[in-house]
């Protein structure tokens, strides 16, 4: 393998891997607050390394201009929807999960 191949393949497989890591926080996580956090950030990561395996893959060329522009647009809308469902959350009146909470059968 190249390094080239080698980089494509480090950088898919870290985003397959932070991209599960999210799915696992979804399921695992207690309330909302956690979930959102959990989600957003590792599914931010894995989003954008597994786009930046793509940019690399087509080299110097339009494709990975729209593939840069892809990740920034990640970058910045994700946490941003984050916020959002935590505030909206917020809003309505749910209580973020504590060590007392354990109890409760969650």
């Amino acid at each position: 393998m190249t390094p080239r191949e080698l980089a494509i393949a480090a950088l898919v497989a870290g985003g397959v891997f932070f991209t599960f890591v999210a799915a696992v926080g979804l399921l695992r996580l207690p309330d909302v607050y956690t979930r959102a956090h959990g989600a957003s950030k590792s599914d931010t990561l894995g989003a954008g390394l597994s786009v930046a395996g793509v940019a690399v893959t087509f080299g110097a060329d339009i494709p990975t201009a729209k593939a840069v522009l892809l990740v920034v647009f990640l970058f910045l809308t994700n946490p941003t929807a984050a916020h959002a469902i935590a505030r909206a959350a917020a809003d309505q009146g749910i209580e973020p999960w504590t060590v007392d909470d354990e109890g409760d059968g969650e």
